[in-house]
């Protein structure tokens, strides 16, 4: 039996009825070991507009630089995982801890970073991409982040806020000037 082909689809009108329950914005439960760090920010458009119905998807390691292990026996609240939607104006916020470094393949080390996959509406496949922290020594050595031409790297940065010592910013641009450098995976 054959079936017939059907056409690609955006995500529906059933996307956030049905990624709601995994929202969050601490992804860190009190006790974990390492450093919080709030960061916010906002999904923009083209034309710099916020995108009210976009969701930010985080994966990241914990405070020594190991991602969590479903298959360990070690007990661990800290997964690295969390999502998080944009409100009306394409705004996010999120706690969590700031992650270690990580060992890559070769034994070459990443620096401290998040990695950042975006879902909205009107995509057929999610965005992905990376914060790095602002003023890390290990941004120097990142092999990702050498891939990243030098006069694009800030759009992967993040920037500690004015005055704080936990908070970065980090913007989203979906396209145009400055925008935000996405990996094919």
């Amino acid at each position: 039996m054959t079936l017939p082909v059907t056409g690609s689809q955006t995500v529906g009108p059933f996307f956030r009825i049905g990624m709601a329950p995994l929202f969050r914005e601490e992804f860190a439960p009190e006790g974990t070991a390492g450093e919080r760090v709030t960061v916010e920010g906002r999904v923009l458009d083209g034309e710099g507009h916020g995108v009210p119905d976009a969701q930010i998807e985080i994966w990241q390691a914990d405070a020594q630089g190991k991602y969590f292990d479903a298959e360990s026996t070690e007990p661990s609240a800290f997964r690295g995982f969390g999502r998080v939607p944009t409100n009306e104006r394409g705004e996010f916020r999120f706690t969590t801890i700031k992650p270690g470094c990580v060992a890559g393949p070769g034994e070459v080390t990443q620096a401290p970073h998040l990695v950042v996959l975006v879902f909205m509406r009107g995509l057929l496949r999610h965005l992905v991409t990376r914060i790095y922290f602002e003023g890390e020594a290990a941004n120097a050595n990142d092999p990702v982040l050498a891939l990243v031409p030098a006069e694009r790297r800030e759009t992967v940065m993040a920037e500690r806020e004015s005055g704080s010592t936990g908070t970065f910013v980090w913007n989203i641009r979906l396209q145009g000037e400055d925008e935000t450098v996405f990996f094919d995976v």
